[in-house]
Formats: C-alpha cells, sequence, structure tokens
C-alpha cells in the first residue's frame, strides 16, 4: 500500500493491522451504528440529468480511468465533496470570491 500520504498517526495505524498487531475495540451495537450511518451517507436514490460540454466529458472520463472508477462515481463524489466543504472552487479563489 502507498504510504506516502498518510500522516505518522495513520502509518502506524496501518503497520499494527498490517502486521496483524492490530485490534479493534469497537462494540457490535457502535459497529451496527457506524454501519447504518454510512449506509445513509452513501445510498443513492436519486438520478439527475444534466448537460456538460464535450471537452468536460472527456476530462471526466479520463480521469475517472486514472482512478480506476466510473464516470458517474467520480462526478458524484465531487459533488457530495463540494457540498460538505472539503472540495473548493480554486477559480473563485483567484477572483477574489470567497469559496
Amino acid at each position: 500500500m502507498n504510504k506516502g500520504k498518510l500522516s505518522q498517526e495513520e502509518k502506524t495505524l496501518l503497520d499494527a493491522v498490517e502486521s496483524g498487531e492490530y485490534e479493534s475495540t469497537l462494540t457490535k451495537s457502535r459497529k451496527k451504528e457506524l454501519e447504518a450511518a454510512a449506509n445513509l451517507t452513501f445510498k443513492k436514490d436519486k438520478r439527475i440529468n444534466i448537460r456538460i460540454s464535450n471537452r468536460d466529458l472527456v476530462a471526466i472520463q479520463s480521469r475517472a480511468i486514472e482512478e480506476g472508477i466510473p464516470y458517474q462515481t467520480l462526478v458524484s463524489s465531487i459533488i457530495h465533496k463540494y457540498i460538505s466543504g472539503s472540495l473548493q472552487d480554486l477559480t473563485a479563489r483567484k477572483s477574489g470570491k470567497p469559496g
């Protein structure tokens, strides 16, 4: 696994998991709670249709191929990250707008 982008804490955890030394303290009830939250978070129950330029579609499809995921999944991820605040519009920053 590529460890180059992990924090020291993440590297320590990954090393423990990979060596078989990690022991989870997760209770069954907490696991069930987290699974339910994850299922609701990733539930895709709505369909949308959008019009984008061919250039943008080709770029999205190329990036999705690089990531090894379907392009619709990439588009959905981009939208989710933008809405949740973890993806920001760099062009808005360059123009002085908050973003």
